[in-house]
């Protein structure tokens, strides 16, 4: 009986082990704390501010927000929204931040392209004219769109947070491509690449966009708040989040309420159900 214990702990002990060892496992993402985690959770906006300010000054230099709209900033429960403003397209924040980019246009006159202020109306602009320009300019690997990043990845916001935060020397052993950068947040498989102990390949691969927040400061807050590289990765993966899904609170809400709805029926079905076959044998 207890050689049959100790094979089945064993057992059990090998089986656990196996997704530590599985090759091109990347590490698990670590949480960052967010506050719109979990069915009552909402978004912190000063945190928005912030991380929007990192995409317009870092990341929008080489990723688009194709779905996202200037206006959609000042709707409920966004960054920039207002609850004494007239409409979104109204607010006077999201209209100074759309003015200071320029979009292109045609002129209604000539009918020759130039270039004007942005308005809220307006598309975040994409970096590139075209996807290959995109991949030209960032040696053949065109920059993902991030208008819905946190949805396309598995623990979407932890993930961004992760990878960004992430970035570590290549392990001594591991021969990097040019072009390319060691993450352990990012899947891929390394086997190939390693010249150690082949028990013991590094997790993670490797990634073509090299650490886009390198120093502590590299974007300023108005608010005064630390902009640690930590900080400012964990402030752009909320943004990014929060635009993947921009109704995410309201639908939470929402739920609550129809759940309560359908608590409060199911008493007064019961109740009523208990009144009207009172005293009938069935």
């Amino acid at each position: 009986m207890k050689k049959t214990l100790a094979l089945i702990a064993a057992a059990c002990g090998l089986m656990a082990a196996q997704p530590a060892l599985a090759e091109g496992a990347a590490l698990h993402p670590h949480s960052g704390g967010f506050t719109f985690e979990g069915p009552f959770g909402t978004f912190d906006q000063g945190q928005l501010q912030r991380g929007y300010k990192v995409y317009r000054e870092v990341c929008a230099s080489c990723h688009s927000m194709n779905l996202m709209h200037f206006r959609t900033l000042a709707e409920p429960g966004g960054p920039f929204y207002d609850p004494h403003q007239a409409s979104a397209a109204e607010n006077r924040f999201v209209k100074a931040l759309a003015k200071e980019v320029q979009v292109p246009d045609i002129d209604t006159e000539t009918g020759e392209p130039v270039m004007r202020d942005a308005t809220p109306a307006d598309k975040f602009p994409n970096p590139y004219p075209n996807a290959t320009a995109a991949a030209a300019g960032n040696g053949g690997a065109a920059p993902p769109d991030l208008s819905v990043m946190a949805k396309a990845r598995h623990d979407g916001a932890n993930y961004i947070y992760s990878l960004l935060s992430g970035y570590k020397p290549a392990p001594a052993g591991l021969q990097i491509r040019p072009g390319q950068h060691y993450n352990p947040y990012m899947a891929g498989d390394l086997t190939p690449f390693w010249s150690g102990d082949h028990d013991k390949v590094p997790p993670g691969g490797f990634i073509a966009m090299p650490p886009p927040l390198i120093q502590a400061g590299q974007v300023q807050y108005d608010d005064g708040t630390v902009a640690s590289v930590d900080q400012m990765s964990k402030d752009v993966a909320a943004f990014i989040a929060w635009a993947s899904d921009p109704k995410q609170v309201q639908r939470k809400q929402s739920g609550v309420g129809v759940l309560i709805f359908l608590l409060l029926f199911a008493g007064v079905t019961y109740i009523s159900y208990r009144r009207i076959w009172k005293g009938v044998a069935h």
